[in-house]
């Protein structure tokens, strides 16, 4: 059972939801991401995604999108980000790690590099915001021979045929949009997440997280009452924009326990 599988039986058999935190690798500097990781685990995380920089974030809002631009900043790549899984393999080899990222840098070195690469380094899956499921069905055989869980968006706009493919095609979980957007925009409607989650299971027996949105241990609760998972990381990267110098670890670390502490009051 992989990683992720493993954490979800957990959580089901422990009658909890799950809290998946997003940072971005780099960000706000190279020697941070492993601390931070360290310290989303030692909030409360349960799965972590780990963002891949990249130059057109497309379907990040403004508060993502400045964190690619600090690791970009920093010449943070792809290479780098196994670097960082690896390091956090070294004292931590039971939280899930998801690569987070766009089509563009796994094309540059090669869907297989890029498989092998994921898998020695300790990774347990990827979201690729822009590769569509109708045409992954080889890349997630690929990656499902790897051990790795390759993981799809899914929207309100999404169509009954698209839900399905991602039946097919996806591992893991499956991660829903609750905004039409991008990243960090407006208010969730939980009522409306729950109609929507309820067509979704008909087709998908995967868990499912629910992003986008999330922004404080209220909503998190809300949304908890209908997802297996929620999935903050806009938040969380303004909690690094807002610490003082040397401080993102800490403040990252506290705000994740109080999500924590909201989600299993």
């Amino acid at each position: 059972m992989s990683r992720i599988a493993t954490t979800f039986a957990n959580l089901k058999s422990n009658n909890k939801t799950g809290l998946v935190t997003f940072i971005t690798a780099g960000d706000p500097g190279p020697d941070a991401t492993v601390p931070l990781m360290h310290a989303l685990v030692e909030g409360g995380a349960d799965i972590l995604e780990l963002g891949v920089p990249f130059s057109d974030p497309m379907a990040e809002g403004p508060v993502i999108q400045r964190a690619c631009e600090r690791a970009l900043k920093f010449n943070v790549g792809i290479h780098d980000v196994f670097g960082y899984v690896r390091q956090f393999r070294v004292t931590n080899q039971t939280t899930p790690v998801v690569l987070m990222g766009y089509a563009n840098p796994i094309e540059r070195i090669g869907s297989a590099a890029f498989i092998a690469a994921a898998q020695a380094a300790g990774a347990d899956g990827a979201i690729v915001v822009d590769y569509p499921p109708e045409e992954c069905e080889e890349f997630g055989a690929a990656m499902r021979e790897a051990g790795l869980d390759l993981i799809f968006l899914l929207a309100p706009t999404s169509t009954e045929e698209r839900i399905a493919q991602v039946a097919k095609v996806g591992g893991g979980f499956s991660y829903y949009v609750s905004l039409k957007g991008v990243t960090g925009a407006g208010n969730i409607d939980t009522e409306q997440v729950a109609e929507r989650l309820a067509a979704i299971r008909q087709h998908v027996k995967l868990p499912i997280g629910v992003g986008f949105g999330i922004r404080d241990g209220a909503t998190a609760k809300a949304v908890a009452k209908v997802a297996d998972a929620v999935v903050i990381g806009s938040r969380i990267i303004q909690e690094i924009e807002n610490a003082p110098e040397g401080g993102a670890v800490d403040a990252v670390r506290s705000f994740t326990a109080g999500i924590r502490a909201a989600l299993d009051a």
